[in-house]
């Protein structure tokens, strides 16, 4: 069975370098030969990748949310959209308290009658199955609050198999893979 990917993107806030690099690596994992077939960015850096994805030639199906650093009226706060046989919401995640619980994360994506959850905000990278909801924060490219540094995330959806989340590190221009501890 042919699997699909999502690259996640949360929280630039002004990194365009790194982003650079981060989409530079994705480039050659987008169809007709790769495996990204759909991106996704969760807010606070709007306009990071609007310029990175051009300057970068990095073309794919965008979803975009706006964060609480980003003053584009046009953007929504949030967004529902199919992928790979799966529904997502995706949110930036300031509106969802996100300090004492998921809570209110796993309520939107259950409201939404998603299975997945894509949210960003924290700036560390997460992902965990709540209540039939999988969670997932790609941590932050521009400002990490991890010891793990800048990441982003990608989702092999596979059908009839649960999705796959690999996280990726960014430093010294290069993109690695990193496995987050629990």
């Amino acid at each position: 069975m042919d699997s699909k990917k999502i690259i996640i993107f949360s929280d630039t806030h002004g990194s365009s370098s790194v982003l650079k690099t981060v989409l530079n690596w994705a480039k050659d994992r987008i169809p007709p030969n790769g495996t990204i077939h759909c991106a996704a960015f969760l807010g606070d850096g709007i306009s990071d990748i609007r310029h990175a994805a051009e300057s970068t030639g990095f073309y794919s199906d965008w979803k975009y949310v706006r964060g609480n650093n980003d003053y584009e009226a046009s953007v929504p706060d949030s967004a529902v959209f199919e992928f790979a046989d799966h529904r997502f919401y995706m949110c930036h995640g300031h509106r969802h308290s996100l300090y004492g619980s998921y809570h209110m994360l796993v309520n939107s994506g259950h409201s939404n009658n998603a299975n997945i959850v894509l949210f960003g905000h924290t700036h560390v990278p997460y992902h965990k199955n709540v209540n039939g909801i999988l969670l997932v924060n790609p941590g932050s490219a521009g400002r990490p609050r991890s010891r793990i540094g800048s990441t982003f995330a990608v989702i092999e959806c596979t059908p009839g198999e649960m999705p796959k989340v690999e996280f990726w590190g960014i430093g010294n221009n290069k993109v690695y893979p990193v496995e987050l501890r629990g």
